[in-house]
């Protein structure tokens, strides 16, 4: 029998969702948590953004996150806000795609506090934010970048490494050592024939594997994305209609940028005008410009990307694109419809059956890019609910999240089976179901552990 250890691995997020990446490890008397993720989607889960973080935020010796999405960094400002003074380590490219995304993190939270305030429709008289847009640029003070490969030792025995992952800019797999336990974090995976980023490295031999299961019961479409795309643009084109396309600003933005941009200049879809309305996006771009050894993009396909999209920075500019008409396409955040500059969109056009959205990544449940999946006729934006008329087309080839067989391809070129596959950021079902291909298809050990559960990495059952 395995000798146990003060070594402890604790799932305080992303275990029955497939946001609030949160895993705290704990050894030699240290604390480290990797991610710190928001979470999102249905209330019952946001509702675990308000409650108090599971271990005191000044009991922790460092933070390492995995990439730059909310779901694994938007809760950062409010850990530091409350206590948290150690390090945080991220790669270069996630370090600085999160001097974006959280300040305007805090800006949408503070935005949304004044709104419930305003139209007393939050059920407490001075509703809050979770955390301001000071406090998020506060937290970013704490980052330490560092290289990929670099080893970082944080004490108690515990050395961690970020490995490319593919998925965005900067998105690592973390491993760490844990005295003579190796455990693996995959983050987000990304795609071994992404258009946009490299895949993700293949994994090593570990004791133990943390994996993400967003898509672990589905494949995605095998259809080519740019065909897709195209048709859709040409017959709304034809009507005269609006294409909005939600898209997370960073990451899914540029990919769909550049597929338009392909398609323009082989001259399969009309001169239409084309905004990208998210100076998050905009400035996201060009952070991607910076860290071209990270991606397959050339400099010839960002001037293209450049020369195709108009830049859309102020209020004012995307209020006029809402008394335009089309045809026209507008790319604008957020993915998932959960905020930002795209809600005014939809609200302006998504009830003239002329025009189309665009889905083109993952919709978390109670979302309301989860509504428009289902068919819901109408979205509840800004207080009134808002018809939706317009055609609305998934095109699921174009996620930067590696499917059910990706991951079982990927981790089958591992040298030796972890004695332990536990399986998070997965919605029941998803995780559920690569677990079952896990132990079917390669003969693993697999499982879905529970919401706080923790374990003893050195004895992982």
């Amino acid at each position: 029998m395995t000798a146990r250890t003060d070594s402890r691995l604790q799932f305080l997020g992303a275990t029955d969702s497939v946001t609030g990446s949160r895993f705290l490890v704990e050894s030699g008397g240290r604390r480290v948590l990797i991610d710190c993720g928001l979470f999102q989607g249905y209330k019952l889960l946001r509702d675990r953004n308000r409650l108090a973080f599971p271990v005191a935020p000044e009991s922790l010796d460092a933070v390492l996150l995995t990439h730059a999405h909310l779901d694994h960094t938007g809760y950062l400002p409010a850990l530091v806000r409350d206590g948290f003074d150690g390090p945080v380590y991220a790669t270069k490219g996630t370090a600085e795609l999160c001097s974006l995304l959280l300040p305007d993190s805090g800006y949408l939270l503070e935005e949304e506090a004044n709104f419930a305030r305003k139209r007393k429709s939050s059920r407490h008289e001075n509703p809050r934010p979770l955390y301001t847009a000071e406090d998020a640029v506060t937290s970013l003070e704490s980052f330490r970048p560092r290289n990929f490969d670099q080893e970082i030792d944080l004490g108690g025995g515990i050395r961690a490494t970020f490995v490319p992952a593919g998925h965005i800019l900067g998105a690592a797999q973390i491993r760490l050592s844990i005295g003579d336990s190796a455990v693996h974090f995959t983050g987000d995976l990304g795609r071994a024939n992404d258009p946009l980023m490299h895949p993700p490295r293949p994994l090593e031999a570990v004791d133990v594997l943390v994996a993400e299961s967003t898509y672990g019961d589905r494949t995605h479409a095998t259809a080519d994305p740019e065909a897709e795309l195209g048709g859709v643009i040409r017959r709304v084109a034809s009507r005269g209609g609006v294409i909005v396309i939600p898209a997370f600003a960073v990451g899914r933005s540029e990919t769909v940028l550049l597929h338009l941009s392909r398609l323009r200049d082989r001259g399969e879809i009309p001169a239409i005008p084309v905004y990208l309305n998210s100076p998050m996006a905009v400035n996201a771009t060009e952070i991607y410009q910076r860290h071209q050894g990270e991606h397959r993009l050339t400099e010839a396909e960002f001037r293209s990307m450049y020369d195709l999209a108009r830049m859309v920075r102020t209020v004012d500019e995307s209020k006029l694109l809402n008394l335009r008409g089309g045809p026209m396409i507008i790319v604008s955040a957020s993915g998932m419809l959960t905020g930002g500059r795209v809600l005014h969109h939809i609200a302006a056009f998504g009830s003239d059956p002329r025009n189309a959205i665009i889905l083109t990544g993952f919709q978390a449940g109670g979302t309301r890019g989860a509504a428009l999946l289902r068919g819901d006729d109408t979205l509840r934006i800004f207080g009134r609910d808002v018809p939706i008329n317009a055609e609305v087309v998934e095109i699921g080839s174009l996620s930067a999240h590696a499917d059910s067989d990706e991951i079982i391809e990927w981790m089958r070129a591992a040298p030796a089976a972890p004695a332990m596959t536990y399986l998070t950021h997965g919605e029941p079902a998803s995780s559920d179901a690569l677990r079952l291909r896990i132990r079917r298809d390669l003969g693993w050990n697999a499982r879905v552990p529970e919401h706080l559960e923790r374990i003893d990495p050195a004895a992982p059952r």
